[in-house]
This record gives C-alpha cells, sequence and structure tokens, in this order.
C-alpha cells in the first residue's frame, strides 16, 4: 500500500518585510523600509538599519552600529559585540556595514576599540559564510569571501576580491591584497601581496591567483608581466629592495604591476615569501 506524503511547506528564515512580534528592538533604533527581522532577534541602541535588509532568527546587534541596504544575516550571527581587547575601556567605537552584504549563521563581528578610526567596516558585496570572525577594527573591502570559520585577528585589512579559505587564521595587523586568494587551514602572519596565492603554517607564496584573475577578466598579457614580476620578486634571491628595483626598471605598466609593488613597500609586518 502506498501512502501518499503531503507536500510540506518550506521554511524561510525570512519573512519579507516583516518584525516578528518576538523580536526586541530598542527604541533609539532606526528601522528602514521594508526591513524584515525574525523571531527573538535583537536589535540594540543606536543600531540603524538599510532598506530592504533581511535579519533571520536569534540574531544580535548591538549599537552603535550602521547597516546598509540589501544585507541578509542569517540565524545566530551576532553583530557588534564588545572588543576582545583588553586595552579596551568602554570608549565608544562603532561598526560600519555596507550594502549587499551576506553573513551567514554563527558569524561574529566585534565593534572598534578605541584605537585608530574607532571603526569596524565592512563594504559591499561580501559573503560571509558559517562561523567567520571578524574582529575589533577590521576594514574589509568590497566583492571578499571568506569560507566557514575563518578568523581575523584585530586591525586587519582586506582588500577587494580576495578570498580566505575555510578554518585560516590571519594574525593581527595583517594585510591581504586584492584579488589574492588565502588557501584553507592558513596561518597568516605576513601580508599576502596582491594577485597572489598563498597556502600553509606559516603561509607561503605559491604563485599568482591565476585562477582568480582569469575569472575576473584580467587581460593574459597582464597576467603574463605579473608573472615576471613575481619571478623578479620573489624568486630572483635577490634582496627585496633590489628586486623592486629591477621590476620598475623592466616593466613599464601595466598598473597592476605598480600597485603591487607600492602594497609591497608599505608593509609594515612583512609580506608572504
Amino acid at each position: 500500500m502506498k501512502v501518499k506524503s503531503k507536500q510540506s511547506k518550506v521554511v524561510s528564515e525570512f519573512d519579507s518585510g516583516k518584525i516578528h512580534p518576538t523580536a526586541i528592538i530598542h527604541k533609539n533604533a532606526v528601522i528602514s523600509k521594508d526591513v524584515s527581522i525574525g523571531p527573538y532577534s535583537i536589535i540594540g541602541e543606536g543600531v540603524n538599519i538599510g532598506n530592504r535588509t533581511k535579519i533571520g532568527p536569534h540574531v544580535v546587534i548591538y549599537g552603535p552600529a550602521e547597516i546598509g541596504e540589501n544585507c541578509t544575516f542569517y540565524q545566530f550571527s551576532a553583530i557588534g559585540g564588545l572588543p576582545q581587547d583588553l586595552k579596551y575601556k568602554g570608549e565608544e567605537t562603532t561598526i560600519r556595514i555596507g550594502d549587499r552584504n551576506t553573513f551567514r549563521e554563527f558569524v561574529t563581528i566585534h565593534r572598534a576599540s578605541s584605537y585608530g578610526t574607532r571603526e569596524t567596516v565592512i563594504g559591499n558585496d561580501n559573503y560571509l559564510m558559517a562561523y567567520v570572525h571578524i574582529a575589533h577594527d577590521c576594514i574589509l573591502g568590497n566583492n571578499i569571501i571568506m569560507a566557514n570559520g575563518a578568523t581575523l585577528g584585530g586591525h586587519i585589512e582586506i582588500e577587494d576580491y580576495a578570498i580566505v579559505g575555510g578554518l585560516s587564521a590571519i594574525h593581527q595587523f595583517t594585510r591581504i591584497g586584492v584579488y589574492a586568494m588565502v588557501g584553507g587551514c592558513s596561518a597568516v602572519v605576513q601580508d599576502v601581496p596582491p594577485y597572489m596565492t598563498a597556502v600553509g603554517n606559516r603561509a607561503k607564496l605559491y604563485g599568482l591567483n591565476i585562477v582568480g584573475l582569469k575569472r575576473h577578466g584580467f587581460p593574459e598579457d597582464t597576467i603574463k608581466i605579473l608573472k615576471k614580476a613575481y619571478r623578479i620578486i620573489f624568486q630572483s634571491k635577490l634582496t627585496l629592495k633590489t628586486a623592486i628595483k629591477r621590476v620598475r626598471e623592466e616593466i613599464k605598466g601595466p598598473k597592476e604591476v605598480d600597485y603591487l609593488l607600492h602594497f609591497i613597500e608599505k608593509s609594515e609586518k612583512g609580506i608572504c615569501r
């Protein structure tokens, strides 16, 4: 005998444009047009949420925090917690989040410490997978992907279109350049230059991020010139200062080479080699 199964209703974390009655929203929070807030979520004082942003169930957002439009926060993400910094003494700091970002389950983002600009900043169009942690004073650009469990220490800067693999940990005050890729399970303690691939504990460079560059439409000629610059800087056994000088003498353009050299020259922690 065959039993007919009833079609189950698809359960969604979001109820578009609606605020669940169990959500707790501070009277001084600013909720813009068509924002949805799921069951048991908490929106604190000083939180400003842009149009059409979706907040799932059991999400906590503490202020001060500025959140842009069309962002999505999945269940159990926690935004705006106090910085894990022993020097922090309760000064007013904030988080600033741009538009069209996605924060998956259990993502944690801490607001800034009293050091520097007093802002933790997330740009636009970023995708942070489950259990990603963004510590205080980090600055993320645009179109960044961080895979499950990737962790940032404080004061880290990640530039546009970078990818950080799952379960990777990046040490405080480190920079990840544009279009760079950090492989999974890496421990990064020095800057990763733009356009490069780094992996390992401690992370080392393994050439250009060729797949990523091709996906983003970089011309073959540009990739070839970046390969030449890579060989001079990292494989010639020259000192870094001498290698940079040689690249400038032998390679005239494109702009990506100039950006690579500028990134390396302003590194304070040193670069992965």
